[in-house]
């Protein structure tokens, strides 16, 4: 009798899939699952890869981007094919303008059904995600290969893939660099967020404190020399900018985050020493007298060394110091001000004043909207690197809630003791608010803060919108800016399971912070009712400044 053939064993594409997303390094991935990616979403889990499930594939691709940011290695976005695409879209947009590893997968038709108007067929395209400058890379994987079948003795898996390799820039150009420093009067030092993503912390902090210069963070490069730091003039921004000679961009880019780097808000004759991993972004809008193309960490450290060697150090008694310190006690004192004014509804200031006596130094900030993340970029500060996600390049308001649900997932792994803390404005809230579900099914223990003045910019009283019902038509009647006042977003966490307070005063937001910090394992959402028509304090500029070039 012949001997009986023994089954040869099978794997199938899902599990392929997941297998080589594992071998990737892969931690995380969100998504929405539906026809054909579900089973992909299964064996990723069956993997050790966890898998977030989201309300909606914007946030998800939000969220697979911020993991993208903290940790250096792409998160995964899930998402069928056709319109999960298109609202993934908008992250994988974000991605690119923040320059942040994303990996988006999506499943489309079968291959037998190319072009033939299938369920949900959509053309793509693969680009790289890791080396160079971070973005998006779409995946795309046909229905057909999800459950194929093949002979698992036949899969060669590809090995992880390194880091990027460490470029230097050219030494003629560092020391050229190090020569305008040295001979500058008022230097100053932008560290932007792609200092953040290269972990040069510490080669820019022993910069900083060795050579005594003045330093500036963009938005989410606060945290990569602490807020609290003698050399910080971050409350004297405009003024650093307009006046300063010479300006090292440290992963900052000259867009309309930095004014183009233009007067008014530049001096005309400033000199510009650039440091950028893309050679693309070199001499955009100015041109440098220095380009320093390479990886952040390593080229500080050329800088420092030659610095080193020049002996040289900024001092501390100079008029630009002095300068500065003026401006910024000012500046301070006008926002201490408003922070302490007495008045029947709260401010922006005297929120972020109340929330800033009780957040711990180590919690993770994600704040978006318009007035509320400007001047709680002023507000609260910063100690330690990537430790504030916003709205970023892009602009992009929706990210808050994706952005908090990644940071949790990372530090649930990895520091599980440290907070997320997602502060918002109402309008900001609305883009992803069903996303509290995805936080309470997961119990992630964030805080959300929504900070209301009933509208997009400002809003309506209730009065003056009762008014307005009164007349008949609201919709047409009321402004285009106005949400409904006095909305309850705190009963959304409490339907899910979480934590709600609703706030009108500063005692009940101290005495609900001071809750949701206690409770670890529970997710909460303080609604904070503020004046409607509260506003930044008078700035030199608008926001948007115009070039007068």
């Amino acid at each position: 009798m012949a001997p009986q053939s023994v089954e040869e064993e099978c794997v199938s594409g899902a599990n392929l899939i997941a297998e080589a997303l594992k071998m990737q390094n892969v931690e995380y991935i969100f998504g929405i699952v539906g026809v054909p990616i579900t089973e992909i979403a299964v064996a990723a889990q069956a993997s050790g890869i966890k898998y977030v499930g989201m309300r909606n594939e914007q946030a998800a691709s939000y969220a697979a981007s911020a993991v993208g940011y903290l940790t250096g290695r792409p998160g995964v976005c899930l998402v069928v094919s056709g319109p999960g695409l298109v609202h993934a879209l908008a992250g994988m947009a974000n991605a690119n303008m923040n320059c942040w590893p994303l990996i988006v997968i999506g499943g489309s038709s079968d291959r037998n059904q190319e072009t033939m108007g299938a369920f949900q067929e959509f053309p793509q395209a693969v680009r790289n995600s890791i080396y160079g400058r971070p973005g998006a890379c779409y995946v795309d994987i046909p229905g057909d290969f999800v459950n194929l079948q093949v002979n698992k003795s036949t899969v060669r898996y590809v090995e992880c893939c390194p880091a990027p390799p460490i470029s230097m820039a050219e030494e003629s150009a560092v020391s050229k660099a190090a020569s305008f420093i040295a001979h500058s009067r008022k230097p100053l030092l932008i560290i932007g967020k792609g200092a953040a993503y290269a972990r040069a912390e510490d080669s820019i902090r022993k910069l900083v404190d060795q050579c005594g210069l003045p330093f500036l963070p963009t938005p989410m490069g606060k945290g990569v020399v602490p807020d609290n730091h003698p050399c910080c003039v971050a409350a004297a921004r405009s003024r650093a900018l307009q006046s300063a000679d010479v300006i090292i961009l440290l992963g900052a880019r000259l867009n309309w985050i930095l004014h183009f780097g233009l007067p008014p808000r530049f001096r005309p004759d400033v000199k510009i020493i650039q440091v950028d991993i893309c050679a693309e972004e070199l001499g955009n809008n100015v041109r440098p007298v220095a380009a320093l193309l390479g990886d952040i960490k390593a080229v500080t450290g050329q800088l420092l060394e030659h610095l080193n060697r020049k002996l040289w150090k900024y001092p501390s008694g100079t008029e630009w110091w002095s300068e500065l310190q003026a401006k910024m006690k000012s500046n301070e004192e006008t926002s201490k001000a408003l922070s302490l004014r007495k008045q029947r509804l709260m401010n922006y200031y005297t929120v972020f004043h109340h929330i800033r006596e009780l957040l711990p130094k180590d919690c993770i900030l994600v704040s978006e909207g318009a007035n509320t993340m400007d001047i709680g970029r002023t507000m609260l500060p910063n100690y330690h690197p990537r430790h504030r996600l916003d709205a970023g390049t892009f602009g992009t308001m929706g990210v808050g809630l994706g952005f908090a649900i990644a940071a949790a997932m990372v530090t649930k792994d990895h520091s599980p003791e440290r907070r997320v803390v997602c502060i918002e404005g109402d309008s900001a809230f609305g883009f992803s608010g069903m996303e509290v579900e995805t936080i309470c099914r997961y119990n992630l223990p964030i805080i959300m803060i929504i900070v209301n003045n009933n509208g997009i910019y400002s809003g309506l009283d209730s009065g003056t919108w009762k008014e307005i019902l009164e007349l008949g038509e609201p919709a047409t009647r009321a402004p285009p800016v106005c949400l409904l006042p006095n909305a309850h977003y705190e009963q959304i966490a409490a339907a899910f399971g979480g934590k709600g307070y609703f706030v009108q005063t500063p005692e009940e937001l101290q005495a609900a912070l001071k809750r949701s910090l206690v409770e670890k394992c529970t997710p909460s959402l303080i609604n904070i009712m503020i004046d409607p028509q509260s506003d930044r304090k008078e700035q030199d500029f608008h926001w948007l400044t115009r070039s007068n070039l």
